[in-house]
């Protein structure tokens, strides 16, 4: 790694500093830069938090060794919800609106004072959340806190100063892309991967002001300003925040998909339209898919479930198709371009393997897609909803979706922000090349192992699942293997916690002298530049195993969703 080059000022006369990348010749402002470092610091932060409860609680549903008390149960399960699924992705999310909005456009941060505000903010409110949860021994509120069990004023402030930092961040985003329009940082359109990311600020600013009118209600309520606050009121909006949060993550998790992809291959998009149009489809139906929450509520009526558990859901996955199709596509084009076009999968075989940046995106894609986006789907479908929503399925989906997924591509992405941001020398190399694999099989059999135990009836949330004397006794199997792929999860999680502290806290700061890891001295991210019109249409390099593996993809996700009906005909037996 090369000596640490000195920051120069941005423009004559400016206070804005910035720096020259040696790896990506991208320009970084050194505002951003430290706002990077301290969302992400805080993100990993509450990610051990998250995980140790995550460890705790898979130790008491697995019934055979039922750790914890209720008391703690719950207790934690509700810390888990919010540091995992809300405070870790989050303060992720907020660091790659930073990147996205600077370093990728080659353009200064326009507000660092107002983004410092928001970060406080979230750190207060996260560190806040924290406290009640375990502190407040009348604590009664799970997660989702409905009305009518009331939970302490603090609680509900946390959320609100929580949302409201996350809110003054999502905006500095839209900020820093109007000035580096207006300074010419760019031409054209924004990058696809900043576009995908302004897709996820678009849906955080709704997300956010859903659980607004959720959240600053309750709070009120929870002081005495109201005497009463209506259930259905405050489920309707809540799930218009907790549900389009995960949407957030998604368009987050495949801008960084599409990032992975180019540092590690090398790739160009096949049509960036194509792949734009998808994350419109996100902005358009995703947050739809919120509904399955609602359906046993009396205030919608019938025909809005039913259209948004169908043709507008569909709309949404069709996004999720369409990027499933794209990025193994562009993957190979640029492996076989490279040289590796022998057979179908000869492109596949000859990958960066041994590069935790792409096996990150190949786990994530699969666990998503595979397990998560397949199961989501069949379970957002009205009728069978209704029959799995409080079973363990519904969180064996969402461990798919969001801790396997979305997680695998930050964790995967992190190893490279250390670098070239942290400016640090990755430390740890083959953990960090094993740490995806350890994390992705482990939340695969937490994934299966939920999903399986939620077809033989075990409800979610419960601390004791014997108490009806109704469950099967194969049920102690599944739940061994979800407990098992827990304990596995939490040894990656670790792996990756030591791997970021250990690079960040040893050694000297340094500028980064390459951008692959563990596989080469080449930078894809350079030679995706170089591959031209002529190398992408060469009838040898089209992708022709990408589209043998979405038929295979399209195969498995009729065989399960079709078998999902087959099961629940088979709950009524006509004789």
């Amino acid at each position: 790694m090369a000596t640490l080059a000195p920051t120069t000022p941005w423009t004559t006369g400016a206070k804005d500093d910035y720096r020259d990348c040696p790896v990506t010749t991208l320009k970084v402002d050194m505002h951003a830069e430290r706002l990077i470092i301290a969302n992400a610091v805080m993100a990993v932060v509450t990610l051990t938090l998250g995980g140790i409860a995550a460890l705790l609680i898979a130790l008491t549903r697995w019934q055979a060794i039922h750790l914890l008390d209720a008391t703690w149960f719950y207790r934690l399960l509700t810390l888990h919800g919010i540091d995992m699924l809300i405070a870790w992705i989050v303060f992720f999310e907020m660091a790659g609106l930073h990147f996205g909005s600077t370093a990728l456009l080659n353009a200064r941060h326009a507000a660092p004072k107002l983004a410092w505000t928001g970060f406080i903010m979230m750190t207060v409110g996260g560190l806040m959340a924290n406290a009640v949860v375990l502190f407040d021994p009348k604590s009664i509120v799970t997660f989702t806190a409905y009305v009518p069990l009331k939970a302490h004023p603090l609680f509900y402030l946390s959320y609100i100063l929580f949302a409201v930092g996350a809110l003054i961040t999502t905006i500095t985003f839209f900020i820093n892309i109007t000035v580096a329009k207006r300074e010419k940082r760019y031409t054209g359109s924004l990058p696809l991967a900043v576009f995908g990311l302004m897709t996820a600020a678009i849906l955080a600013v709704y997300t956010l002001l859903e659980g607004a009118m959720a959240i600053v209600p309750a709070f009120l309520w929870s002081l005495g300003v109201f005497q009463n606050y209506d259930p259905g009121i405050y489920r309707n909006f809540f799930w218009g925040f907790g549900h389009p949060a995960q949407q957030v993550n998604l368009a987050a998790m495949v801008s960084i998909w599409y990032m992975l992809a180019q540092m590690t291959t090398g790739i160009r998009p096949l049509n960036e339209k194509f792949s734009r149009l998808a994350f419109i489809l996100y902005l358009f139906f995703i947050n739809l898919g919120s509904a399955h929450h609602l359906l046993v509520d009396p205030g919608l009526s019938f025909a809005w479930k039913a259209v948004n558990t169908s043709y507008a859901m569909y709309l949404a996955v069709l996004g999720s198709m369409m990027h499933a199709f794209s990025i193994p596509a562009a993957i190979e084009v640029a492996m076989r371009a490279k040289g590796h076009n022998k057979g179908l999968f000869g492109w596949l075989r000859n990958a960066p393997w041994g590069e935790p940046g792409f096996s990150s995106l190949v786990l994530s894609m699969f666990l998503f897609g595979w397990v998560g986006g397949v199961t989501g789907v069949t379970i957002g479908t009205e009728q069978i909803n209704m029959l799995v929503h409080n079973t363990l399925r519904l969180p064996g989906h969402f461990h798919a979706t969001v801790v396997s997924g979305t997680t695998l591509a930050f964790m995967g992405f992190t190893y490279y922000v250390i670098p070239l941001i942290f400016r640090k020398e990755l430390k740890l190399k083959s953990w960090a090349k094993w740490q995806p694999y350890v994390f992705g099989f482990g939340m695969l059999l937490t994934s299966l192992g939920m999903i399986v135990s939620g077809l033989q009836g075990v409800a979610r949330r419960n601390w004791d699942i014997t108490y009806s004397g109704a469950i099967p006794g194969t049920v102690e199997l599944t739940l061994a293997i979800f407990g098992i792929g827990a304990i596995l999860a939490v040894i990656g999680g670790i792996m990756y916690v030591t791997i970021v502290l250990v690079s960040i806290f040893t050694g000297p700061r340094l500028e980064a002298s390459n951008l692959l890891l563990l596989t080469g001295t080449n930078n894809p991210l350079l030679e995706s530049t170089k591959l031209t019109n002529h190398q992408m249409e060469d009838k040898q390099n089209q992708p022709k195993g990408a589209l043998v593996l979405v038929f295979a993809f399209l195969v498995w996700f009729a065989v399960y969703y079709l078998s999902n009906w087959w099961l629940l005909g088979r709950t009524w037996y006509i004789r």
